[in-house]
């Protein structure tokens, strides 16, 4: 039982990870319709430039706001200048620009940093009180830090006016310039946002994983599993998805599949779900009359 309690609690903490990559990916799937392959390597990019930060002697959590406001500039500056341009291109256009990002990026960070891996500190202590033998203090660091920061998220979208013009302009764009939004610059701040939330994913899975230039790419694949099983439409739907194929993979991994294959729990949950239920557990279907 305590090796159960253990899996399901540790897998709630990764679950936080895959959480934000998940609602990443959902913002920027409601601004664009597309799903962005680079989320992954925009997370590990940023999660080095904290890295860098910290090496030069500067305080983590000081690191950490600065890396998230690097991140968000960088996440506007993308959408202005390599989406808005092929925003009305043809899918297999944008897939391969998404997927030519990923490639850019991990290419630049393995070009600037290299492939040797690299460990990355975590700002919770090894001795801190609220660790346990279920839950050591960098993950019940992590699960705080993802529910503050979903929390913030919510209350932005629903209690501020900017919040609630870019949830206007994803959901409605023609009729958001209608009543004056500025919806191009509105998705370039969702955008933003996303590469905030993905680079904190980035920061707090570094410690586990260890930093390279793939530290990311099976953290994405869970993000979508997350997202998928959540719904894509759904941004909290999605972030509950995240907790869940946490506990599923952890679960799975313990009894099921074993350590060595377990991210095939990933793929066998983005087809279930595609099959059985396409718009996710939270998701609604859309329905168009024709």
């Amino acid at each position: 039982m305590d090796t159960f309690l253990h899996q399901v609690l540790s897998g709630l903490a990764t679950g936080g990870i895959y959480a934000s990559i998940a609602l990443a990916l959902v913002m920027i799937y409601q601004a664009t319709h597309h799903m962005n392959f680079a989320q992954g390597e925009l997370a590990m990019f940023s999660t080095y430039i904290a890295w860098t930060l910290i090496d030069a002697g500067m305080p983590y959590w000081l690191a950490f706001v600065a890396t998230l406001i690097l991140s968000f500039i960088a996440g506007v500056l993308i959408e202005r200048i390599i989406v808005r341009p092929i925003e009305n291109s043809p899918v297999l256009t944008v897939v391969t620009v998404f997927v030519g990002l990923l490639f850019i990026l991990n290419s630049m960070a393995g070009f600037i940093y290299g492939y040797t891996i690299k460990s990355f500190p975590s700002p919770f202590p090894s001795d801190a009180w609220y660790g346990s033998s279920y839950m050591s203090p960098h993950e019940v660091g992590m699960i705080v830090v993802t529910l503050a920061m979903l929390a913030l998220v919510y209350l932005f979208f629903r209690f501020t006016p900017l919040g609630l013009a870019m949830r206007a302009a994803a959901q409605n764009p023609i009729s958001s310039r209608l009543v004056g939004i500025r919806v191009g610059w509105m998705l370039a701040l969702g955008w933003g946002l996303a590469g905030t939330i993905g680079a904190v994913a980035g920061m707090m899975a570094a410690p586990i994983v260890y930093l390279d230039p793939t530290m990311m790419d099976g953290v994405l694949l869970y993000g979508f599993a997350a997202a998928l099983l959540g719904g894509i439409n759904n941004p909290w739907g999605a972030a509950t998805g995240g907790f869940l194929v946490g506990v599923l993979e952890n679960l799975a991994g313990a009894y099921v599949v074993g350590t060595e294959i377990k991210l095939s729990v990933a793929l066998v949950i983005i087809v279930g779900v595609l099959l059985l239920r396409p718009s996710g557990l939270f998701g609604r279907a859309l329905v168009t009359r024709v």
